[in-house]
């Protein structure tokens, strides 16, 4: 074996590409055939979007696995650890079997050069052949047509909530964007979009594949139930009321759980409504509105995008505090950093913000002139996260609140210091 601890593994992993990111299947494509994966023994549903994508998988373990079935799970970035990306019948795999699969791709690859999350997802497909799983749920990672997840053809696919991100590589517009999202389609295979208003791309994608494609508003349905404390969903051929609200936090995860139900629906495998209570009640996902209660409630949100941050101000206004709100934020210097403020101008009072420790983030200076050119005056200034955190906790009152959101880097390094205290 190359190296013996996952640390080993992954910081090599981080080197030996020359490019981080570099979009396409050529490569990965090899070594998935060299090592046996292109026809995996147990069907696939796959995830695209901007927004939601991890909520989506999250909702689909939960009820699939409510009915017994044995569910892998593949996602990506990770909060805390490495072992989060690859989960199996609910639990996170050990280092000992991450080591073992990227030995074996490092013996298959031969020449071939491989980025960081190529190797992750041929990993996960990996570990899915030997452990026997009935079902895997696979996230893109970036895009959809080019992304590695797309070398592995899905039953179901299912296409989230679509805005502007990633633009380098998307394009900059949603047109552009739902194409490559409507690359995770195959021909005469069932897709599911959840957006209110798909890109016209995206339509014209499915009928040139002749991909059935079922639609938010169109195909399924769902509305508010009269009591406010349950929904129902209906597609043309089956209806459920008096759903329970998911646990996920925001009434934007009712759009979510709406594209669940119709990819299920169109599953060989049928859901007792039993699963789709338990499941709805019971998925849950890091970082996504996560509230620590107490004298200064702190909560987490990786929101890193326009779309998400206007869904994070959603929340908060919802759920407002009795005194400021404070927000520890850092933001990739490729994102909208000007339109993720916007969203979140009028919400908040005090601003504390950090660079984060990767090339890719922002810098103090840049965060600062954005929010300036909004018109913020309480920004105050730091050399890192934490130290951004710890005197956001030291100044802020009773009753106060802090928001911790605009990278997944952001939250990570914040719930690190929470879970060492």
């Amino acid at each position: 074996m190359l190296f013996y601890t996952l640390d080993e593994w992954l910081h090599w992993q981080d080197s030996l590409h020359p490019r981080k990111i570099e979009l396409g299947l050529t490569r990965c494509r090899q070594v998935a055939q060299w090592l046996g994966l292109l026809q995996p023994h147990f069907p696939i549903i796959t995830v695209a979007g901007t927004n939601g994508k991890g909520s989506n998988v999250a909702l689909l373990d939960a009820i699939l696995s409510a009915t017994g079935l044995r569910i892998g799970r593949y996602t990506s970035p990770h909060l805390l650890r490495y072992n989060e990306r690859i989960c199996v019948a609910g639990r996170p795999v050990s280092d000992a079997q991450l080591c073992e699969a990227f030995d074996a791709i490092e013996g298959a690859r031969q020449n071939i050069s491989l980025t960081f999350f190529e190797f992750g997802t041929l990993a996960a497909l990996l570990i899915f052949q030997q452990d026997d799983i009935d079902l895997a749920v696979l996230e893109v990672g970036l895009g959809g047509r080019l992304d590695a997840v797309n070398l592995f053809d899905p039953i179901v696919s299912l296409v989230t909530a679509i805005g502007i991100d990633h633009v380098d590589w998307l394009g900059h517009d949603r047109e552009s964007i739902g194409f490559e999202k409507a690359g995770i389609f195959r021909p005469y295979r069932p897709a599911v979009c959840s957006d209110p208003n798909p890109p016209q791309s995206l339509i014209n994608h499915a009928q040139q594949l002749h991909t059935p494609l079922y639609c938010l508003g169109r195909e399924f349905f769902y509305q508010f139930a009269s009591d406010e404390k349950s929904w129902h969903w209906q597609s043309h051929t089956k209806t459920y009321r008096n759903l329970p609200y998911p646990a996920l936090q925001g009434e934007f995860q009712l759009q979510n759980a709406a594209g669940v139900l119709m990819a299920l629906e169109l599953l060989d495998h049928p859901i007792p409504d039993s699963a789709i209570y338990q499941g709805l009640e019971n998925a849950t996902l890091p970082g996504r509105f996560q509230v620590l209660p107490g004298k200064v409630t702190r909560i987490f949100d990786v929101a890193h995008n326009p779309m998400a941050a206007q869904m994070l101000n959603q929340l908060l206004l919802k759920y407002p505090c009795q005194g400021k709100t404070h927000a520890v934020v850092s933001i990739l210097k490729d994102k909208d950093i000007l339109g993720i403020f916007t969203a979140l101008r009028d919400t908040i009072e005090n601003w504390h913000v950090a660079p984060l420790d990767t090339p890719r983030s922002a810098t103090v200076q840049e965060l600062v002139e954005h929010l300036q050119t909004l018109g913020a005056t309480c920004i105050h200034r730091y050399a890192s996260i934490a130290m951004a955190y710890t005197n956001a906790l030291s100044v802020a009152k009773e009753g106060d609140r802090i928001i911790v959101f605009g990278s997944f880097y952001t939250v990570a390094e914040v719930l690190q210091i929470e879970n060492e205290t």
